[in-house]
């Protein structure tokens, strides 16, 4: 969903829950291309909207994956009689490398060597023309099928990354509570896989420990979903909480 819809889809979800009437009036963003903006004015509510990254670089690094893996699934599957599956380190495809190289080569190696790989789990290095180790689980017994994935590494930024990019956007919603906006932030994950509620209002209280960012009266927090589900989450009760309550 883009960024837009789902503001629009949040404040149709606050105008079915207790502000009837509730519509977006402006757009300051397109109102104002010389100093950063807010997302939208609705009623008495300043509304700015970003979206987390679980990992560093995570949409780069997906977009980078599917360039050189998409794809290969649905098409190598009808071919195989075992299963297979391929896992990448996540940040194993970078930038300097030949991505159509690897693309063929993969392929390559899934049509005429996985069948001779042993069951079980192993780890392979020396794939002409993949500059990285495979992580190769083959199962025999299992319904034919060719997968691929990326191996989920140890992060522990996630609370400092927030910090950082939600302070900047609270700077902007600031300016509009000094004005007598009610100030809500509405922070998104499109991670359904490695992110969900719990994980990000941890972040949140690591990230704030004293209560709300300065200059925000609600966070909001948004699962998305790539079949265009929402949900919304109101974080600021527990955030605003002290923690030692």
């Amino acid at each position: 969903m883009e960024n837009r819809e789902l503001v629009a889809a949040f404040v149709e979800y606050l105008q079915d829950h207790g502000h009837p009437g509730l519509r977006i009036d402006r757009w300051p963003d397109d109102e104002n291309r010389d100093t950063p903006e807010i997302d939208a004015i609705a009623g008495p509510f300043a509304i700015e909207h970003t979206s987390i990254d679980t990992l560093p670089n995570q949409r780069r690094d997906d977009d980078w994956f599917t360039r050189v893996v998409g794809g290969l699934k649905e098409e190598l599957s009808p071919l195989l009689d075992f299963r297979i599956s391929v896992g990448l380190e996540w940040t194993a495809i970078d930038r300097g490398q030949d991505w159509n190289g690897i693309r063929h080569a993969l392929r390559r190696w899934v049509l005429t060597c996985a069948a001779e790989a042993p069951d079980g789990y192993s780890v392979l290095e020396d794939i002409p023309n993949v500059p990285f180790p495979l992580h190769v689980w083959k199962q025999s017994h299992r319904p034919p099928c060719a997968l691929f994935g990326r191996l989920k590494p140890e992060d522990e930024s996630l609370p400092e990354r927030i910090g950082t990019q939600l302070r900047g956007k609270a700077s902007k919603l600031g300016r509009y509570r000094q004005r007598g906006k009610t100030t809500i932030l509405l922070v998104e994950s499109t991670d359904w896989v490695l992110m969900n509620a719990t994980k990000m209002f941890k972040a949140m209280r690591i990230a704030f420990p004293a209560g709300l960012p300065p200059g925000v009266d609600q966070v909001w927090y948004v699962d998305s979903f790539p079949n265009g589900s929402v949900y919304f989450w109101d974080f600021t009760t527990e955030l605003a909480a002290s923690p030692s309550r």
